[in-house]
């Protein structure tokens, strides 16, 4: 039988959290686009007053993957769980491991009571648009990410 395990990140974990950030950022073909430190997830992860959770999934005790999130908060919605990352390495894909970490965010999402979670994909991406259509997910329509770096 398959030994699968998923555990909250410590600050010990920071090395193989910011290694997966960079492979994520290789799969969706932006990797300079990463300009976060590693210091920037100590202290904003695991320091005083967090901003941001992790989970890390390991299949046969090995680093699979990993989701992190944090809060935010909508004047129409109330209390939302945004869900930042949720990452799979390519040699463990379809093995369940992804909806393992998504159904674990729902959870933590019900567990701390908010009143929904809030994602991004590609558009390119299918397979992930695919895994998420069966959650029944809505796909906003008519919306545009704005950012301002500064």
């Amino acid at each position: 039988m398959e030994q699968i395990e998923i555990r909250k990140a410590g600050i010990e974990d920071v090395p193989a959290i910011y290694g997966l950030v960079k492979e994520l950022a290789l799969f969706e073909k932006a990797p300079e686009e990463v300009s976060s430190r590693f210091e920037d997830f100590i202290q904003n992860g695991f320091q005083e007053n967090p901003i941001f959770s992790a989970n890390l999934i390991f299949y046969e005790g090995k680093l699979a993957g990993f989701s992190l999130w944090y809060f935010r908060f909508s004047t129409w919605k109330g209390k939302r769980f945004y869900l930042e990352d949720l990452f799979i390495k390519e040699e463990y894909r379809s093995l369940g491991l992804g909806k393992m970490l998504l159904d674990e965010a729902v959870l933590e999402a019900k567990r701390t009571n908010c009143t929904g979670m809030m994602w991004q994909v590609l558009d390119w991406n299918e397979a992930a648009i695919q895994f998420y259509s069966k959650y029944g997910v809505k796909f906003d329509q008519g919306w545009l990410n704005v950012h301002l770096d500064i």
